[in-house]
């Protein structure tokens, strides 16, 4: 059986210090770039891992990331956290790491549970998720010292740019704009969007993605725009019920953009019920709802998201939390997403003709 190679390996192949090797893998901020190249690629070339138990006895650390897992309020929208916390899972698996599951009721409730972690050295870091307006989670890690990125902007409060707020969000305005551009650039020109209330960080961001590309592709004004947006609370029943009496009006719209892919599914059963089973219609977050039924969708690009949530946590290649000192523009990390073009497939959902005519089933993908 051959040997694993080791550490006394990887500093030979790449001539430099046992130690020099310990601070690429624990520490890679206080090495060198080229130093820090050459041995990532001894690493490389021989396919050494470090022994993580080992590490963890040496370190009296645990090696190990705490998330809060949210109930699923829609079976829908909610497979985005599923899908993320995968991507985070495996390629913290990469880094040694390994990723904690925790529940807690409200805010509140999960600031007590990362207290009771972090006491009792169970967690080193913690990743937050669903960041919202005046979120108190964030204050309080910071007043306490206590590593942490959010999955989401610090909506609503002072610390956007502090750079002891680690985030990693995606372009949500980018994504609506490139839906907003390609429906106009196929024709249409009453283009609906649908919504979140306000306020409400992400929604609100995605907004103005369709706000500037229809007001500088077909030069709308504010009382255009708010005859073509329309709010509803998550869900397909909501969405149904915002969307069918814009549709029944004249001049009714000739495509529609939504903020979450639930709410486009509800848009879509409108359509129907209304014999417009062509209406072009675009969701956000590319559920695999809308690839089962043929919705073009923008694509968060969450394994993005989980390669920048550990890349501010633990450096470009490190396995351990570096606590680096970073400026603003460091310190954060916002993702483009994709805008993912389908056509209908046939469902009960759409009337037989529709579904007939319509162009071969097809995907196509595209960077904002």
């Amino acid at each position: 059986m051959a040997q694993l190679p080791t550490v006394e390996d990887v500093a030979r192949v790449a001539s430099v210090s046992r130690q020099t090797v310990s601070n690429v893998l624990n520490s890679p901020h206080v090495v060198k770039a080229a130093t820090r190249e050459r041995v990532e690629a001894a690493i490389l070339e021989l396919g050494y891992r470090q022994n993580a138990s080992a590490r963890r006895l040496r370190t009296r650390k645990s090696a190990t990331l705490g998330i809060r897992l949210d109930p699923m309020t829609d079976g829908i929208s909610g497979s985005i956290l599923d899908r993320f916390l995968h991507a985070l899972t495996e390629q913290a698996d990469d880094r040694g790491m390994r990723v904690m599951l925790f529940t807690a009721s409200g805010p509140q409730g999960e600031i007590d549970q990362i207290s009771r972690l972090r006491d009792g050295a169970d967690v080193d870091a913690f990743v937050l998720t669903s960041t919202f307006h005046g979120d108190p989670r964030t204050e309080w890690l910071i007043a306490n010292d206590v590593p942490f990125v959010t999955f989401g902007r610090p909506w609503g409060i002072d610390d956007m740019n502090d750079p002891q707020h680690l985030w990693v969000d995606v372009d949500g305005a980018a994504g609506t704009r490139a839906a907003t551009e390609h429906l106009i650039d196929t024709g249409a020109r009453r283009i609906l969007y649908v919504g979140w209330p306000s306020p409400s960080g992400t929604g609100d961001d995605r907004r103005r993605g369709w706000e500037s590309a229809m007001r500088e592709r077909l030069g709308c004004s504010d009382a255009d725009l708010d005859g073509l947006h329309v709010t509803a609370d998550e869900g397909v029943v909501q969405g149904s019920a915002a969307v069918s009496p814009l549709l029944a009006a004249l001049p009714a719209p000739d495509a529609i953009v939504c903020v979450s892919d639930s709410l486009a599914l509800g848009a879509m059963t409108a359509a129907a019920s209304a014999g417009l089973s062509g209406l072009p219609i675009v969701g956000f977050d590319n559920t695999p709802v809308a690839a089962a039924v043929g919705l073009s969708s923008v694509e968060q690009c969450l394994g993005d998201v989980a390669a920048g949530a550990l890349e501010l946590l633990m450096g470009s290649t490190g396995n351990d939390i570096v606590g680096a000192d970073l400026s603003p523009g460091e310190a954060h990390r916002l993702i483009t997403p994709e805008l993912v073009i389908r056509s209908p497939r046939h469902l009960p959902l759409f009337d037989r003709a529709a579904a007939t005519n319509a162009p071969g089933n097809h995907e196509e993908r595209e960077r904002p």
